[in-house]
């Protein structure tokens, strides 16, 4: 770069990531939604002028992020550069142009320098209603699941668009939070590209041509560099999910070349008639994320190192599907595919990779009141109405040296929610929250254990869940000879079984149970350190049954 030096051009780097975590952090602070202000479910990154994502936050989630990175292309698409002015904001939730599901926001403010766009900042969070039939797996359609908002303008060189605005909100469950989390992301991109511009007066930048070339060569041959370090090859592995009428067959074939990895998702099943189905945009997220996990995790993500894994699903696969095919819960077999193509690394000879995580997240989504709960009018007269959701996790794999990790949310990294949060902000009761005993697969190196939540109506009347869990009927595998993680379930207080899909009402006076997965374990669990298997039993991780009969433990 002209006039800068190595140093200078390493520090511009290091700021821009220092840029956008501000503008995720300006975004955990101002929402109103609990995924966004608790569980970190959001994305944020700056982009060059022609749409290409330079730096992203360290806040924030894989499938938010990489499916982000193809998102500003399409609203400059929609709005070319030429067209913006200063102070217009433009918005969408399109599952197939933003991040996978209505559910998802995505907001796209370009920054001026001289007269001209200079950056485009990008963030996206997740709310909890955006109308419809809310988050049913029952959905048949996407036209089903709530109101989709193509690219518009949301800020017309400063000004709100309140007609759309109005829309928005006239279709939604709570309009407040809605138009709160719009203002959110707004606040954000604002925040990121005020501070851009003083880092641009700062070293007398006109443009970021040159400072983004600088990046993407660097991330592209620090990219290829990891690549070229494995040893050459193509490898095949497949991932079992419990679907909702039947089980879900995901195939990837992943292949090392001097170029880069590809991942090809042919053979994998088609698509579904309920709503797990995916749009391409987060089978690339998630599929490049577990790639990257394994090959390159030191590289930052952008654009450049983004483009040495490359992604195909067969068109009109379940991990490809086309409009307008039911998508809201494409988050149950999109997190799966780390642990997918996990698998298909693990037979690269030199890696020892981690066991099967729980993987998909447990979105614990109730509702309540008059309308929102299938129950006699008479008990719901007085119910108050409300919808929450608060994110949750069971455990990770085990890794080659290391234990699982226990309730901990992999791959997404979504941060539980905290228990007192959700019965701050609705009419429910948390009565019960630890971890499960022997959910952990055992192993020479343990599965972090899955979590129990009891849940009632702190009314005492009926309220409903609507369930999009998975590994409830194949729970994540061991590696090297470890076991498998305990299987999640979903049951009442009185033993009443309830399925991983779907609406269910909860009767006035039961509690819910719902049970979450374990990770894999790693080794064979009798190679397991004696003095680690005490420590197990004494903290209630592991029975004594189980330390006997599985890990052959006989006391000391």
């Amino acid at each position: 770069m002209r006039g800068l030096s190595e140093i200078q051009r390493q520090i511009l780097w290091s700021r821009l990531i220092a840029v956008v975590e501000e503008q995720a952090q300006a975004l955990v602070r101002t929402a109103f939604s609990t995924s966004t202000r608790e569980a970190g479910d959001l994305s944020a990154g700056v982009f060059d002028e022609n749409g290409l994502m330079i730096a992203q936050a360290v806040t924030g989630t894989p499938g938010h992020v990489n499916s982000m990175a193809r998102s500003v292309g399409h609203f400059l698409a929609r709005f070319p550069a030429a067209t913006m002015r200063d102070g217009d904001v433009f918005v969408t939730n399109d599952p197939w142009l933003g991040t996978g599901h209505l559910n998802d926001i995505v907001v796209v403010t370009p920054v001026f320098r001289n007269g001209a766009p200079v950056a485009f900042f990008a963030a996206t969070v997740h709310v909890v209603d955006i109308g419809g039939r809310g988050t049913p797996i029952e959905s048949r359609q996407v036209f089903e699941e709530g109101l989709l908002v193509p690219i518009s303008r949301l800020v017309d060189a400063g000004a709100i668009v309140e007609p759309l605005l109005e829309l928005i909100a006239a279709n939604v469950r709570d309009p407040v939070a809605l138009r709160g989390d719009l203002y959110s992301l707004i606040a954000g991109n604002e925040t990121g590209g005020r501070q851009l511009l003083r880092l641009m007066d700062e070293y007398g930048l006109d443009t970021l041509a040159e400072v983004a070339a600088f990046i993407f060569e660097r991330s592209r041959a620090a990219s290829i560099a990891a690549i070229r370090a494995l040893p050459a090859g193509r490898w095949t592995h497949d991932v079992t999910a419990d679907g909702v009428d039947q089980p879900i067959r995901l195939v990837a074939t992943l292949s090392i070349g001097e170029d880069g990895i590809d991942i090809d998702f042919a053979g994998t099943d088609g698509p579904s008639p309920y709503a797990i189905n995916v749009p391409f945009c987060y089978t690339e997220a998630y599929a490049s994320f577990g790639a990257k996990c394994v090959v390159a995790p030191a590289v930052p993500n952008n654009a450049a190192s983004l483009a040495t894994i490359r992604v195909s699903a067969p068109v009109g696969s379940i991990l490809n599907v086309a409009r307008p095919a039911p998508v809201v819960s494409r988050h149950i077999l999109g997190q799966l595919l780390p642990d997918l193509v996990i698998g298909c690394l693990a037979q690269v000879p030199g890696l020892d990779l981690p066991a099967e995580s729980a993987a998909p997240l447990w979105p614990v989504v109730l509702t309540g009141g008059p309308g929102r709960v299938e129950a006699p009018a008479a008990t719901l007269a007085d119910a108050t109405p409300f919808v929450v959701a608060s994110f949750h996790s069971g455990g990770t794999g085990a890794r080659p040296r290391a234990d699982g990790l226990s309730a901990t949310a992999f791959p997404s990294g979504v941060r539980n929610v905290p228990v007192e949060v959700t019965e701050a902000v609705s009419p429910v009761v948390f009565w019960r929250k630890e971890y499960i005993t022997d959910s952990g697969g055992p192993g020479a190196q343990r599965g972090g254990l899955g979590q129990v939540l009891e849940i009632a109506s702190s009314e005492a009347k009926p309220f409903a869940i609507n369930a999009s869990f998975d590994r409830t009927a194949h729970p994540p595998r061991g590696r090297a000879g470890g076991g498998p993680g305990g299987a999640g379930r979903l049951v009442l207080d009185d033993g009443t079984p309830l399925t991983g899909k779907g609406h269910q009402a909860i009767p006035a006076g039961r509690r819910l149970l719902l049970e979450m997965p374990g990770g894999g374990g790693h080794g064979d669990p009798r190679r397991r350190d004696r003095s680690r298997i005490a420590e197990d039993l004494a903290d209630g991780l592991v029975s004594a049954e189980a330390a006997k009969t599985v890990y052959g433990f006989e006391g000391e």
